[in-house]
């Protein structure tokens, strides 16, 4: 058995309440299969890749409690913390005791049992100079001989002991002695204590080997002094710059030198505001982006977007669409965005187009729509709205630009800051918002060009309905909190439904309040053309409308049929005749294909045609009084005939009329379905990586890890009695010896369920790189799976995975 770490300790002495909220707050460790004792959890809390999941949600205060820990080396005393981080009054303390407790939630930092604190060693190594500081002195003097600890004691003053352990113990006693370090520096030459004062005042320099080192390396003025003395460290081979102990530093700066901590947020001027205003307002800017968002979407099911070479969709392909749609660029970026993450749209050759899932999302009603694009939002790793780059070029939409998780604590962060601000009150102007969330997520990205921080992030919840009249919205409450059925029952309250009727005008036009249904908008769009979207919609029927949807197969009777079961009233005269007008003249000429042939039932007409000085172009020659055959092709004849205001048809082969119906273009899913071999148990399952499990409950997990034996079992593979649950976990354990019991039980679980991992890898260059897979095979010695970095199918060595962490 493995011996308890002084994290499982505490974690085992827990009330089940308490280590719930531990759970709660770090639900990776707790990703299936399950942790199975609080030892296992120790082990999976203090994993590199889960602290780094927890630092980036954690607030101003919280990171510089954690660095100033990490400077102290914990175990340090919390009056050691408090002195340097000045927080002595009674309350700076209440705010310290706060901030730790949150890093306890966390398991980032913890009480042990002799009252000191400890922290989590992923979490030390964060920083790689915590405050400024290098590495403490007994670090730095590893590999020192005893005789160099013996000539720098003697060098102090001090008569040096006779072992080196002695020696080096002696040494740190000494220069952890703030007043003796500044007794010795007293008594420096001037250029030495210039030296040193600004050595602890600057972040630690740092070597990086570039070819043979230098075997002399020739000091900086008045360093040898300190190097004789310990108060400057030469790395073992002499080369690289001296470092200067963190005890030394700390000694130099002094008593008044504190380290940063600001525990209040900054303050942000408010104005009332009543919630059925934010209501009001959210429930606008909602249901017209929800309209918008259907109208951006059925532009491109129309005609789909083409991409670029170097990838994503251009600036030109953008304004079509906007154009199209009604929307501005940052409506069609936005709406591009999110439909892509959330799988309504694929890449499909030269073009993004709209996958079947589209075709199943625009049947729903605007709020289940609207509910899934804001979803796709909350958690899209980019700032969908961002136009141009550092140096103002313009930059696609869709351009598969790496993930930045800066970009999602951004708005993770604008969330935490709206929803600190009191009840009935908001923001006067937005953009204070920025300094708030910089405090709330420090790791939130804010590289933007903007005149204030943050401004696209605000701007995108503003578009949305998640920040209405500077307040958090109810939509934006419930997607804060990661409810999504509570969501959903928002944006039904706060959407109104689709509009299945129209009001048709005198004028020729058609008039839709609120979001029009598919069915609605697909019929006006086959015989009008939309001339403004929002909150209401209008079309506008003209001859060339008319004709279009005659073109695509339909009757006279039936258009007018089909309108009038929409329509709010009566249909208008005038609309009757443009529909039966148009469709006097429509078919009057016929063209079949033979290179072409034009054919009708009117001898006048075709010799209109032929004698017609603009149409000369085609070759029309009169072969009969109702047949005139054309040297050009088909489709050229059929435009240039319209153009000149004639309304012919095309025929078939066999001389029926062709039906112009352009067939929507769908794009296949994103990742390939898994293979069929991959089924167990009449299962196929195929990778979810967006969401996490639904049925978590981190009370009942809380009690059976405080009920089961503390400590992990150390399975020795393929040796008597090692505890593998399945087949699984022996092979990959006999294969990859360097993962520990917990990593290997996390990679069998997902090679048995199909589930995706993400993976540590060592690749054949020696670079370590992180992988997310899924449809995982294992063939030992390899494991065989779609690799999400790549693309594509790979094959990767199970004894070069370095780690496992779920997804």
């Amino acid at each position: 058995m493995k011996p308890r770490s002084t994290l499982a300790t505490w974690l085992g002495g827990l009330d089940g309440s308490r280590l719930a909220r531990v759970l709660e707050r770090r639900r990776d460790a707790a990703a299936a299969p399950e942790p199975r004792s609080v030892g296992e959890l120790a082990e999976r809390l203090q994993r590199p890749g889960s602290v780094a999941l927890a630092l980036p949600r954690l607030a101003r205060p919280h990171l510089q409690v954690a660095e100033a820990l990490a400077a102290l080396r914990a175990p340090a005393s919390r009056d050691a913390l408090a002195e340097l981080l000045e927080a002595a009054d009674d309350e700076a303390a209440r705010e310290l005791d706060a901030v730790l407790e949150a890093l306890a939630d966390h398991a980032l930092a913890w009480f042990d049992g002799a009252g000191k604190l400890r922290m989590a060693g992923a979490l030390r190594h964060a920083w790689d100079a915590p405050l400024g500081l290098d590495a403490p002195l007994e670090e730095l003097l590893t590999g020192t001989t005893s005789d160099e600890l013996r000539d720098m004691l003697a060098a102090l003053g001090a008569k040096p002991p006779g072992t080196k352990s002695q020696r080096l113990a002696a040494l740190a006693e000494h220069h952890g002695d703030p007043e003796r370090v500044l007794s010795v520096l007293a008594e420096a030459p001037a250029a030495t204590r210039k030296l040193l004062e600004d050595r602890a005042g600057a972040r630690p320099a740092r070597f990086i080997m570039s070819g043979s080192p230098d075997p002399d390396p020739e000091p900086e003025p008045g360093a040898r002094w300190a190097l004789d003395r310990g108060l400057l460290i030469e790395g073992r081979h002499r080369y690289g710059p001296a470092r200067m102990p963190a005890e030394v530093a700390l000694a130099l700066r002094g008593p008044g030198r504190h380290a940063p901590f600001q525990p209040v947020p900054p303050s942000v001027e408010r104005v009332s505001v009543a919630p059925v205003d934010v209501d009001r307002e959210a429930s606008a800017v909602a249901s017209t982006f929800a309209a918008g968002a259907a109208s951006v979407l059925s532009v491109c099911s129309t005609t789909a977007p083409a991409r670029l070479r170097s990838g994503g969709i251009g600036a030109r392909e953008l304004a079509r669409i906007g154009k199209a749609a009604h929307a501005d660029d940052a409506v069609v970026r936005l709406v591009l965005e999110t439909a892509y993450a959330a799988g309504l749209m694929a890449r499909n050759g030269d073009h993004v187009a709209p996958t079947g899932a589209y075709d199943a999302w625009a049947e729903q009603e605007p709020s289940e729509q609207f509910a899934v694009l804001l979803q796709a939002w909350w958690n899209l790793a980019l700032t969908p709205t961002r136009a141009r780059d550092e140096d103002g070029k313009a930059l696609p939409a869709l351009s598969g630009a790496p993930p930045c998780n800066g970009c999602v604590q951004a708005r993770h962060g604008l969330l935490a800051a709206a929803a600190r601000l009191p009840a009935g009150h908001g923001a006067r102007v937005t953009a204070d918002l920025g300094p708030l969330i910089a405090w709330h997520r420090p790791f939130a990205d804010c590289s933007l060009q903007e005149d204030t921080p943050f401004a696209t992030v605000i701007r995108e919840a503003e578009l949305l309905g998640v920040l209405a009249r500077g307040a958090l919205s109810a939509l934006g409450i419930h997607l804060r909190t990661g409810d999504p059925e509570a969501l959903g029952v928002e944006c039904r309250r706060l959407l109104p439904s689709a509009t299945a009727t129209a009001r048709l005008g005198a004028d020729l036009t058609a008039v839709v309040t609120g979001t029009p249904s598919t069915r609605l908008a697909a019929l006006l769009d086959s015989v009008a053309d939309r001339e403004t979207s929002g909150t209401a919609s209008v079309w506008r029927f003209s001859a060339a409308g008319v004709r279009r949807a005659l073109d695509a197969g339909h009757t006279p009777e039936g258009i007018t049929a089909d309108l009038a079961a929409v329509a709010a009233g009566p249909l208008p005269q005038p609309l009757s005749y443009l529909i039966a007008d148009t469709a006097r003249g429509h078919g009057r000429v016929r063209i079949a294909p033979a290179a072409c042939v034009l054919h009708g039932d009117e001898p006048a007409l075709l010799a209109e045609l032929a004698a017609h000085r603009k149409l000369a172009k085609l070759g029309l020659r009169r072969l009969a009084p109702t047949v005139l055959i054309s040297r050009s092709p088909l489709d050229a004849t059929l435009a240039a005939l319209r153009a000149e205001g004639y309304a012919p048809v095309a025929e078939t082969d066999e001389g029926t009329v062709r039906i112009e119906k352009t067939r929507p273009r769908r794009a296949a899913a994103a990742v390939p379905a898994p293979r069929g071999s991959r089924a167990r148990g009449g299962r196929t399952a195929a990778p979810n990586l967006a969401k996490g499990s639904t049925d978590f409950d981190p009370i009942a997990l809380a009690t059976r890890l405080l009920a089961a034996p503390a400590t992990i079992p150390d399975p020795a593979p393929f040796e008597g009695g090692a505890p593998f649950a399945t087949d699984t976990e022996e092979i990959v354990a006999g294969w990859a010896k360097q993962l520990p019991y917990t990593d290997v039980r996390q990679l069998a679980h997902a090679i048995d369920t199909g589930q995706a991992i993400t993976v540590e890898y060592v690749a054949a260059s020696g670079n370590l790189t992180v992988r997310t897979l899924s449809r995982l095979e294992l063939a030992p010695p390899h494991l065989e799976a779609w690799c999400h970095l790549r693309e594509d199918e790979r094959v990767f060595t199970l004894s070069r995975v370095h780690g496992v962490m779920p997804t």
